[in-house]
């Protein structure tokens, strides 16, 4: 008969195999008394919404260097915010970054606050990242569930029902197990366990302290778990962008609408992405076509773009877009399917 998983067990084994992170506080300085930051640790977590720990760590090394404090962040110039996080995509987020922090120095006196509810009327703030904020921030008992947490009880309850539907199940599973005590070092505990060991491929059961536990280590579909739906094929859009270089070096750009996809980035001027795009130069030119594609993929649909590029003349004046000076223009500061159309231009 299977053991009941002990959370006291993840725990012990956390307090000895805790990943360092740049925002974690890890549990031997916890138990020492200090006290995790909301602000990074809500910074960290909307960083990791969709992407890796790996794409994030450096991101959040310059972000806090930057603005160390929330109300630093809050009062940062919107352009420089989102070249800081240009490349970490979904920048969506990176606007409700600004909002959030706002919202929380101007209504909260530059503190998170502590109350789960009031955490989830914040800008950018949705039930996952409110229940993490509360759990590793302020120790309290909520329940965190992201794709980690949702392998790791697939497997320990041998659960074949499929993603997405199987969340609401997952998510109990993962609520009943929840501790009052050290809620927080456990939500991290879980993570890392599925982050470590309880990986998509080749888990590695042999050194997992809920081993004992695990229904589908007895059953042997640990590596079949947790199932999931066929995906959708994505559609494929097409656009155009124009990539106009003045002969002293300037680069013609412009900053993309706060809605939609790249909402507020600085990008090349282009048409709209659809199945037939129209053709929209920003200024008159003689446009030549490159062979190659700027190819994206995001997560509805893959992109492809035709790039023009042209020289122009110093007193031509654009229909749309402002020429930025060769000093003042840093292709790291675009998002990245701008930064493929540029580096193509290049070659």
């Amino acid at each position: 008969m299977r053991e009941p998983a002990d959370p006291g067990a993840l725990l012990d084994w956390y307090d000895r195999h805790a990943r360092a992170m740049p925002w974690r506080v890890g549990p031997a300085t916890r138990r020492a008394g200090v006290r995790p930051d909301p602000y990074r640790i809500w910074l960290s977590e909307i960083m990791l919404q969709q992407t890796t720990v790996a794409a994030v760590r450096d991101y959040f090394v310059k972000f806090t260097t930057l603005w160390p404090r929330v109300t630093d962040l809050a009062a940062a110039e919107d352009a420089e915010v989102m070249a800081a996080w240009a490349g970490l995509g979904y920048y969506a987020r990176a606007r409700n970054l600004l909002k959030c922090a706002r919202v929380v120095t101007s209504e909260h006196g530059g503190t998170f606050p502590a109350d789960h509810a009031t955490l989830l009327t914040l800008p950018g703030i949705g039930p996952y990242t409110a229940a993490a904020i509360s759990a590793i921030a302020f120790d309290a008992p909520e329940t965190v569930v992201d794709g980690n947490v949702e392998r790791v009880m697939a497997r320990l309850h041998d659960e074949h029902t499929p993603l997405p539907a199987a969340k609401p199940i997952l998510t109990e599973m993962a609520r009943s197990l929840t501790p009052q005590e050290r809620p927080g070092d456990y939500a991290q505990a879980v993570m890392d366990l599925g982050a470590t060991i309880c990986t998509p491929r080749k888990p590695a059961c042999g050194l997992c302290p809920w081993r004992p536990s695990c229904a589908a280590f007895v059953n042997g579909t640990a590596t079949e778990l947790p199932k999931k739906s066929p995906k959708k094929k994505k559609p494929v859009r097409l656009g155009i962008v124009y990539l106009a270089r003045r002969i002293d070096g300037a680069w013609l750009l412009e900053t993309r609408p706060d809605k939609g996809l790249l909402g507020g980035m600085l990008g090349w001027p282009g048409s709209d992405w659809s199945d037939a795009p129209v053709e929209d130069p920003p200024i008159r030119a003689e446009w030549k076509t490159l062979d190659a594609e700027a190819r994206h993929t995001f997560t509805h649909f893959h992109l492809r773009l035709t790039v023009k590029t042209a020289l122009v003349p110093m007193d031509r004046a654009p229909l749309r877009g402002t020429f930025l000076e060769p000093d003042a223009f840093d292709p790291e500061a675009l998002p990245t399917v701008m930064r493929k159309a540029y580096n193509l231009a290049r070659t």
